[in-house]
């Protein structure tokens, strides 16, 4: 196969580097937007959405070395939904923690003033969020091959 053909059956496989170098700054833009949201001195509601925006910028940032040209879509997206699903279970790994410390050292001190971490509306989805992303990841390594 010469050069040019398989240049040009590549060309479409990923992204072209522009596209990449696009993909990189927009993630890297959007932890200067978060940063810029959270040190205005305005509004506590433009506060509250940079906080969460900087939770997000950073899992997204997890997706800066992918920012190469050649990079299919189907990588990005499957390393966004392994992130997506660490941080879901990171989550509830946290929960499960906290929920912990509290019985075995708030209780000891003090009632207990609320219904347990499980029953909470939050924890089920976002365990419903992980189970989710787990069969999205397993369906697409398994039509991959």
């Amino acid at each position: 196969m010469s050069d040019e053909k398989l240049a040009s059956s590549t060309a479409g496989a990923g992204m072209t580097p522009s596209a990449a170098y696009r993909l990189e700054w927009t993630l890297i833009g959007l932890g200067i937007l978060a940063l810029a949201l959270i040190f205005q001195p305005f509004s506590l509601t433009l506060y509250g959405f940079g906080c969460a925006l900087v939770v997000f910028a950073g899992l997204a940032n997890n997706l800066l070395p992918l920012c190469q040209p050649g990079t299919t879509f189907r990588s990005l997206v499957t390393a966004a939904i392994i992130v997506a699903l660490a941080f879901c279970v990171v989550m509830l790994i946290s929960i499960s923690a906290a929920h912990l410390y509290g019985v075995f050292f708030v209780n000891a001190i003090g009632p207990a003033t609320g219904d347990p971490f499980y029953l909470q509306p939050f924890v089920w989805g976002v365990a419903g969020a992980a189970i989710a992303f787990a069969v999205l990841l397993t369906a697409l390594v398994r039509s991959k091959n």
